[in-house]
């Protein structure tokens, strides 16, 4: 169907050869905007007098003066990425090698088509950029902050419209970092629950009474320091969506009390005789392997495949090599609103995607806001990025340095639990200086949300 004129998105078209760009502009008039230039120079006019970013850009490597190499077409592409770094670019060319491809890729396209090529085709793969960018023809899709284009990503996309509606548990897993919050929200945005709360509850966050009390709510009275009686999170989100995030570090007196609210949507509050009823959607999540914790006696058998009648995996980073530049782009517009956005060197732009990204998307997004606030406006070399990228980077598979781990490892009185707390407290110090104190900032910095924040300040204080 025709997208309505007045919202059609605006597709720059980079293309010498005056046929093939005459014939675009016809077939794909009815749904974009054209905006047609033939050559580097004039097309980077054409992007510089550009108030608004186009949607999508579809650029020919082969353009005037050497149209038999890709040089002046992949100049084109750089341009819109520091220009515009929402507009998708895709490629149409018949310079097509993998290493052109793989080039092109490098320098900001989101999709290379050898030419020739069907125009259905064509109009199916600008289509689907649309979508993956949110564009105008983005009615019928409610997923947000999903981004990149590689197979996985489509495949976690797809698996979310598919269970989004369904009454059942799911259960995510998925690296530390890798977006499982995201993947949650999603579930909860596409279903027929959408109008009703979403809310988080880390399940690592708090210890026995208190975590009770947030899940199912306390009276007055019930344990020492319950000066009131307060709602928990099953009440508090009622016919919405609960995410029990960290769901395997939950305490086994506590999985057998969510078992029954799986089994019967029945709960107590802390003091209370009274069943109450809970008739919210339950998602958990997890970077644990949750056999290790049954085979160990620490999570139930039973409370897993109540969890998991369906199971979502979100991808990790390195599993989706080619999604890091399009994330990139993504990022950066995000802080545009309030910093002055910074580039990146060619070099700079290779050791980006060859860098592990151990810590997933959450180190990426990081990462950027770091060199967003210490460089705003500037251009960035490798050296420079290098140093920013974050210290757990790995060489063959192993941290770069495990000296101090190592010599904590070898002193007599070495706890682990102690270690762990020691270094949960500098991150988070370290996350509230960066930002001044403020705790939003910090949580988001953390990667946990701003209630997690607060326990976790609390619960180490309590420790000083």
């Amino acid at each position: 169907m025709p997208l309505n004129s007045e919202k059609k998105p605006t597709l720059l078209l980079v293309d010498d050869d005056a046929i093939i760009a005459d014939s675009l502009e016809y077939v794909l008039g009815e749904e974009y905007l054209i905006e047609r230039a033939s050559d580097r120079i004039s097309s980077f006019a054409l992007i510089d007098s550009m108030s608004d970013s186009p949607a999508l850009a579809l650029v020919d490597l082969g353009l005037p003066p050497n149209t038999h190499r890709p040089e002046e077409g992949l100049a084109v592409i750089r341009k819109i990425s520091q220009m515009h770094p929402t507009t998708r670019v895709l490629v149409l060319s018949g310079q097509d090698t993998k290493r052109h491809v793989f080039q092109a890729k490098e320098d900001g396209a989101v999709d290379f088509i050898s030419k020739p090529c069907d125009i259905a085709e064509i109009k199916v793969r600008l289509k689907k950029q649309i979508i993956a960018g949110g564009g105008n023809d983005n009615r019928h899709d409610d997923i947000e902050g999903i981004i990149g284009s590689s197979e996985e990503i489509e495949l976690l996309r797809m698996q979310i419209r598919q269970i989004a509606d369904s009454p059942y548990p799911v259960l995510i897993e998925g690296e530390s970092g890798s977006g499982k919050e995201v993947t949650a929200r999603n579930l909860h945005r596409c279903s027929s629950r959408k109008q009703e709360p979403f809310l988080t509850l880390n399940c690592a966050a708090f210890n026995g009474e208190l975590l009770e009390s947030q899940l199912f709510g306390h009276l007055k009275g019930a344990f020492t320091g319950a000066t009131d009686t307060k709602k928990g999170f099953f009440e508090e989100v009622g016919f919405g969506t609960l995410l029990l995030d960290e769901v395997a570090d939950l305490p086994l007196d506590l999985q057998a009390k969510l078992l029954r609210v799986l089994e019967n949507g029945e709960y107590y509050r802390l003091g209370e005789t009274k069943p109450r009823h809970s008739s919210a959607r339950v998602l958990a999540a997890t970077n644990k392997d949750i056999f290790d914790a049954i085979k160990n006696g620490l999570f139930r058998e039973d409370l897993y495949h109540r969890l998991s009648v369906l199971t979502v995996r979100v991808p990790s980073l390195h599993e989706r090599n080619e999604d890091k530049h399009e994330l990139l782009l993504y990022f950066m517009q995000q802080v545009a609103a309030e910093v002055a956005t910074f580039q990146l060197d060619a070099e700079a732009i290779k050791l980006w995607n060859d860098y592990t990204f151990p810590g997933n998307v959450r180190e990426l997004r990081n990462i950027i806001i770091r060199l967003s606030a210490k460089y705003p406006g500037q251009t960035i070399k490798a050296e420079v990025l290098k140093r920013e990228m974050s210290g757990l980077q790995r060489h063959n598979g192993t941290p770069a340095s495990e000296d101090w781990l190592s010599e904590a490892l070898h002193q007599a009185d070495f706890q682990l639990d102690q270690l762990l707390k020691l270094v949960e407290k500098k991150a988070i110090d370290l996350a509230m200086r960066e930002y001044a104190g403020n705790v939003s900032k910090a949580a988001e910095m953390l990667g946990i949300n701003r209630t997690t924040l607060y326990g976790r300040m609390d619960r180490l204080e309590d420790r000083d």
